[in-house]
């Protein structure tokens, strides 16, 4: 192998590393917006869930047939 084909490859050894580097860095970006949206969607679904069970319990405080009653000034 002369010295001009030894150029040739550590330039695509080169290349192929920074490459690498940029697509690490890619991935862990990729991989903290992934966990920070898992985070938030856990958060979301805590929070429904709270807002159904304490749905549930006012409709469950209400009247038993549903209805209401007609306001005072009616």
């Amino acid at each position: 192998m002369n010295q001009d084909e030894q150029d040739k490859a550590l330039a695509r050894f080169e290349a192929l590393e920074i490459r690498m580097a940029h697509q690490d860095r890619t991935i862990d970006d990729l991989n903290t917006a992934v966990r920070d949206q898992w985070e938030r969607i856990d958060r979301l679904t805590k929070q429904i869930e709270r807002m159904v069970d304490r749905l549930q319990r006012v409709e469950d405080s209400g009247p038993p047939d549903g209805s209401e009653p007609p306001p005072p000034h009616y």
